[in-house]
């Protein structure tokens, strides 16, 4: 069920559990003992959520103690398909490195990332983090831009919270290592981009991403506490139900190396497992984009928001324009940053003709969502596959120190941009949309806990403003440590819990030429479904197109289960592409929900049928669990949900 809801609303926790925890020295796993109570949560119209009390350190130190000599237990019970620690963070990102840095401090940590770690969205983020660090900029202007970017259905406590704590969170970087472009006066070199009113972008040249990824990874590599497990596909989260009440316990994974299902069992679960982009058939996002944590959250009953609103950045590299076409079709499109545009750089049509003055008075300076559909409107109107973007106009020493990946990208296919203009197209690249959360990063779900694009918080509202994400997964990484803390110190978990779960059955079992039919199957299924989000639940939108997409996804959907079924596969069988495809049409059903249920047309979602704001519909896009019987494979989780004890 879709609903518009009053205000952003909250998720009121009291938690209600004290246990006693030990930790194995010799592995470096928890120990979980077996007393459990359950604690409450409900959605209500308060803009603000009850925090978690806070334990201090020699408090943390004193129950690792007591528990300690109940140790042994754990260990008897693992084996090397189960893997007990304190917190496991799922993704690799700025949101789930930063945040395991700060909880290694008080437990085991297990990073489980289904690439290479530094396989990231963060990695690909080019233009930087915005925070105030001008004297002449303020946090109610960093506010008003986010507001006004968002279309003013952001929460405004946190956009508050996030542009005051910003700032600090920057500064936190660059003490751990992290580089960024300073000035000739040797301050930061402070850009600006599309929706800011002052120079606030904390860059590193055109690669941020790459830099910050680089410096947590490292100082993740040098702290003994993280264990990190690449090429772990997170399947579902481990869940069990008392008294109304949703517990997570920790998530069923495949090692896409061995083919071996582990299970990873903890007391705090951290999801920052990034977006959707791949929903789309063109979009900035890495491969491991396919929308996982927000659809194992959407299994798991969590609460789901605002997921109408996918960002598509205006100016993707179009390969259909350069001299020399790329060899290969690209996995993710290449991202030409906001950051040109905020340089001085001008959007031209074929004919160069520039038109966003004709749009906007803001120009090439807009938000995304105003810039994105004008040149959607010039590539339907002139019948035109891409536009052009213009920095050539600036000193080339300029523009190559500043954008030095992007000048040597187009150089590889032909293009100067110094003296020629970008060909550029829209392409998916941002979910402001996702799980429901608090100012802490908290769910409904009790212990699981969320950040970065994966997070629903309220910051973005119909429209993330240019190099907020980067901040948002700060400030919410580092917000959601204390009460994580206070959860994996408060709660329990019996060690032989983990056996009662059903494990995972894997489709090795199957003949080669079986699986070589079904992954065929899936990535032609795969490219369907894109095909259908691109016709019908794109840039512009409406009413009849987006209940022909709902119909065709669920088509669609329907033939790819009866083929595999057909051919052995069973409903609790895990691959690596079967699983992705699974919540590829989860997402890709959750958009299509939220989009039908708004009635006007705000921010990134603009239907031909609503064409108008409407203040009685400023309020979030709400999907609350639906009950078991309704669901289709794909939002179903692969084992019943047991009774807590």
């Amino acid at each position: 069920m879709a609903a518009l809801m009053n205000g952003f609303g909250s998720l009121q926790c009291k938690a209600m559990v004290h246990v006693e925890k030990g930790h194995m020295q010799a592995s470096g796993m928890a120990f979980f003992s077996p007393v459990n109570r359950c604690a409450q949560v409900h959605i209500s119209s308060i803009p603000h959520f009850i925090g978690a009390k806070s334990v201090s350190a020699s408090q943390l130190r004193m129950r690792h103690k007591v528990g300690s000599i109940r140790a042994s237990a754990a260990s008897c019970l693992q084996d090397e398909t189960t893997k007990y620690f304190d917190f496991v963070v799922i993704g690799s990102g700025v949101a789930g490195l930063r945040y395991a840095l700060e909880v290694s401090k008080y437990g085991s940590v297990a990073i489980i990332t289904k690439a290479e770690p530094h396989e990231s969205n963060t990695n690909y983020a080019q233009g930087g983090v915005s925070a105030v660090l001008c004297p002449s900029d303020s946090v109610e202007s960093h506010m008003q831009d986010t507001i006004v970017a968002g279309a003013y259905l952001c929460d405004e406590e946190t956009v508050r919270v996030v542009c005051t704590e910003g700032p600090e969170r920057v500064k936190e970087l660059i003490a751990m290592g992290a580089s960024f472009d300073h000035g000739e006066d040797g301050r930061l070199h402070l850009a600006r981009e599309g929706g800011h009113s002052h120079n606030r972008i904390v860059h590193s040249a055109d690669m941020t991403g790459r830099e910050i990824e680089r410096a947590l990874l490292q100082a993740v590599d040098n702290d003994d506490n993280i264990s990190l497990f690449g090429h772990h596909f997170a399947i579902d989260l481990l869940t069990c139900q008392s008294n109304g009440e949703i517990y997570c316990y920790g998530v069923d994974s495949l090692d896409a190396e061995t083919q071996k299902a582990i299970r990873f069992i903890s007391k705090v679960t951290l999801l920052a497992s990034g977006g959707v982009g791949h929903i789309y058939p063109s979009t900035t996002n890495p491969p491991v984009a396919t929308g996982d944590g927000i659809a194992m959250s959407h299994r798991a009953q969590a609460v789901i928001s605002n997921m109408e609103f996918v960002q598509f950045h205006p100016t993707a590299l179009s390969d259909e324009g350069l001299p020399i076409k790329p060899a290969t079709r690209r996995e993710n499109a290449f991202l030409i940053t906001e950051a040109v545009r905020g340089d001085g750089g001008i959007l031209y049509n074929q004919s160069m003709e520039r038109f966003m003055t004709s749009y906007d008075d803001r120009a090439e300076l807009a938000p995304r969502d105003v810039v994105a559909r004008s040149i959607d409107d010039q590539l339907k109107k002139r019948g035109e596959k891409y536009v052009l973007l213009d920095i050539s106009h600036k000193p080339r020493e300029k523009v190559l120190a500043h954008f030095p990946n992007i000048a040597a990208e187009c150089l590889r296919h032909g293009l100067d941009i110094t003296q020629q203009p970008i060909p550029v197209v829209p392409a998916a690249h941002y979910m402001c949309g996702g799980v429901r959360a608090g100012l802490q990063g908290e769910t409904n779900v009790k212990g699981l806990y969320v950040a970065g694009e994966v997070a629903c918080t309220g910051l973005h509202g119909a429209n993330r403003l240019a190099s907020n994400s980067l901040l948002e997964a700060l400030v919410f990484a580092r917000r959601a440590v204390q009460p994580s803390i206070d959860h994996m110190v408060d709660a329990d978990v019996d060690p032989s819990f983990a056996k009662k779960w059903a494990r995972p059955v894997l489709s090795v079992s199957l003949r080669d030429s079986i699986l070589s039919d079904i992954i065929e199957k899936t990535k032609q299924t795969r490219m369907e479904l894109q095909s259908i989000m691109w016709e019908y639940v794109g840039i512009v939108r409406s009413t009849n197109r987006l209940k022909h997409a709902e119909w065709k996804i669920s088509d669609l959907e329907s033939e790819w289960v009866e083929f595999l079924f057909m051919r052995g596969w069973k409903p609790t069988m895990v691959g690596v592409e079967t699983c992705e495809m699974r919540n590829l049409f989860c997402c890709a059903k959750l958009v299509v929900k939220s989009a039908l249920a708004r009635h006007e047309s705000r921010g990134l979602h603009f239907t031909e049928d609503f064409p108008y704001l409407e203040e009685s519909k400023r309020k979030p896009t709400v999907i609350f669990p639906t009950h078991i019987q309704e669901l289709t494979w794909s939002s179903k989780p692969l084992q019943k949900q047991l009774q807590c004890k």
